[in-house]
């Protein structure tokens, strides 16, 4: 995957994210229960944010150094 679709799916993920949290931060109403467990999409966005940037890091050359490599 290009850089471009990468950082597409990062936008798109941090928006589920924020409404996600929005919405699981609301009170709720014991006449109408939740349908959607708002707090684990949240951390399911959250999360494939970060495996999108580490991918980003790659896409830019960036690599992880091996400190232990030396020895």
């Amino acid at each position: 995957m290009s850089l471009f679709p990468t950082l597409a799916l990062m936008a798109i993920c941090a928006g589920v994210f924020a409404f996600a949290g929005w919405r699981g931060g609301r009170p709720s109403n014991p006449l109408r229960p939740r349908l959607v467990p708002w707090t684990f999409v949240a951390i399911l966005a959250g999360v494939l944010f970060i495996l999108l940037l580490a991918h980003t890091f790659s896409l830019m050359g960036l690599e992880p150094q091996n400190r232990l490599s030396r020895f």
